[in-house]
């Protein structure tokens, strides 16, 4: 009997082929399809359901597709014990067909319904393992995308003066016109909450108490890369001030996940911070004005980071869900398949020549070397590349050089077959991808001509990298150890520049503190004495003495006279 892993796997796998060849017809005749289907129509504005069908949304569903169906197989065996399989891939499948719905919609309110479908799967598959710690990480990474998904709600009603939803149409004209620029802010605003941008960077690394298959599926090519993709389609209605400012925040993003991920300990976290990094990349190029080199990069961006997610999957399955990479070691030994396969995704993402990492990378760091801007942009461009060598080379001495660290009486081996076929699936795209995707995308060349020792930077500042990834992996507790020194500073770097407890303790301490001494000064305090419970008791008072009157009514009508009497005489 077919399992629902597989039946899915080969569905999706049938999709992502058929969605390639379309995709590869419609780049070689430069055609573009709208379907556009009538709902409701509502006083001369019409609700239409738009499909948008270009080479663009084509070659990223057949990238999506093809990661979810080489996912779904490797959760097979990765979730054999999981009582609740079934519900566990009919979760990511909705996840997946969410995605798909953004990615063919020129039109905000079918964006949404796939927007909310992906914010609401992905609470219910962080959650899916029901500890605190899972709960706490689903409930900020559901109300970060909140923000974005209200954002989005605001455009819209605000569309609404337009006439219609369909924003594709007015791209243009949004660029100048200061009542459709609203539409681009609000738009950009759901795309950083969405892709983890500064200032809502801390939920990426939280998700990662979602099981392994998910992560890969979230951090390569659904969730979080939702918000670039917008962008991508939004990119002609950005003006110069506008991609100034982003280009900023999206930079120190990029720098500050390559910063963090030097200093973390989770094996999921270091990849996470990593897929941030790359996304600030992705942005940061696509608000330098590239719109194409920011797809290109976000293609095979998806392609080694979701095998890197599936090793570090296998890895802590054998590892018996040990994260963390000080317990790790000597890996390459034991599991040299998997370890040979991380390697490769690994080095993909640093942009080592000629896989496919490289071609977006390079291209990416020469074309802004090309487009001279400043010099703070040109630095941190270069040293988050620096980074990304380093804390990459550091995972990878942790993890697979060295002595083995962990308990003596474990099982580690390279017998998982369901996995490493799934894995085996992406290695040839991870090795071969970068340069099919170049042919297919850019068949007139970008034509860069940089000095020599600029061409050669990339290399020099990933060597760099490369030498102090090897530093960072030798630190160990001594006396010398230069962050014990300068702990406060350290501290700071490994936590995201303190981003998780802005979110959190930022967020939820201060109004609670603010709620219990309103509630303690004012609805049991002064509130309570000038309020309904001290009216209620004096009105309480006041009645029961006038029932006392009543009561006795007939001998106070009495005294009442005999006074009356005495007040008469006492006159005359």
């Amino acid at each position: 009997m077919l399992s629902i892993c597989l039946i899915y796997s080969f569905i999706f796998m049938i999709f992502s082929l058929i969605s390639f060849l379309f995709s590869l017809y419609f780049m070689v005749l430069d055609y573009n399809l709208i379907l556009e289907l009538e709902m409701v129509t509502l006083n001369s504005c019409q609700i239409m359901m738009t499909i948008l069908f270009d080479w663009m949304s084509l070659l990223f569903m057949s990238f999506v597709l093809f990661i979810s169906s080489m996912v779904i197989f490797y959760s097979k065996e990765y979730m054999l014990k999981d009582l609740n399989l079934n519900r566990f891939i009919m979760l990511v499948v909705m996840f997946v067909l969410s995605m798909m719905l953004l990615i063919i919609s020129p039109n905000l309110i079918s964006i949404l319904l796939g927007w909310d479908g992906l914010g609401l799967v992905s609470y219910c598959l962080v959650i899916y393992y029901q500890n605190i710690k899972s709960f706490n990480a689903g409930m900020l990474t559901a109300l970060t995308n909140r923000l974005g998904d209200v954002s989005l709600l605001i455009a819209i009603s605000w569309m609404m003066n337009f006439g219609s939803w369909n924003f594709i149409y007015y791209l243009n004209f949004m660029k100048n016109d200061y009542n459709m620029m609203i539409i681009t802010y609000l738009v950009i605003f759901a795309a950083f909450t969405k892709s983890a941008q500064i200032p809502f960077s801390s939920w990426l690394p939280a998700a990662m108490a979602a099981p392994t298959p998910v992560s890969s599926l979230v951090h390569s090519s659904t969730l979080v890369t939702a918000g670039v993709y917008l962008l991508i389609r939004f990119n002609f209605s950005f003006n110069l001030t506008m991609m100034m400012i982003m280009l900023f925040i999206s930079s120190m993003t990029m720098f500050m996940a390559g910063l963090g991920a030097n200093f973390e300990f989770d094996l999921k976290k270091i990849i996470a911070l990593s897929t941030l990094s790359q996304l600030g990349l992705m942005m940061s190029i696509l608000f330098i004005g590239e719109y194409k080199l920011a797809l290109f990069h976000l293609l095979t961006h998806a392609l080694f980071k979701a095998l890197l997610f599936m090793c570090a999957g296998c890895i802590i399955h054998n590892l018996n869900n040990c994260q963390d990479i000080r317990f790790m070691g000597g890996l390459i030994k034991q599991m040299p398949l998997t370890s040979s396969f991380f390697n490769i995704s690994n080095l993909s993402l640093c942009g080592l020549p000629f896989l496919s990492g490289f071609y977006s990378k390079d291209l990416i760091l020469e074309v802004m070397s090309m487009n001279y801007l400043n010099l703070y942009i040109y630095i941190i461009f270069y040293i988050s590349t620096g980074l990304t060598m380093c804390y990459t080379v550091r995972l990878l001495y942790y993890s697979l050089m060295g002595s083995y660290n962990y308990n003596s009486l474990s099982m580690i081996n390279d017998q998982s077959k369901i996995m490493l076929q799934g894995m085996s699936g992406l290695i040839f795209l991870v090795i071969m991808g970068g340069s099919m995707l170049m042919w297919l995308m850019f068949p007139t060349p970008y034509f860069i001509c940089l000095p020599f020792y600029m061409k050669m930077m990339t290399l020099f500042v990933i060597s760099m990298g490369l030498f102090m990834g090897y530093q960072l992996s030798l630190f160990y507790i001594h006396y010398n150890l230069k962050s014990l020194f300068y702990y406060k500073i350290t501290l700071f770097f490994s936590l995201m520049w303190n981003m998780p407890f802005l979110s959190t303790f930022g967020v939820n301490y201060y109004p609670l503190m603010i709620g219990n001494s309103y509630y303690k000064f004012f609805d049991q305090g002064w509130y309570e004495f000038f309020g309904s419970q001290n009216i209620y008791k004096i009105l309480k008072n006041k009645s029961m003495f006038m029932q006392i009157l009543f009561n006795n009514n007939l001998k106070i009508y009495l005294i009442l006279l005999v006074m009356w009497v005495i007040i008469l005489l006492l006159n005359i």
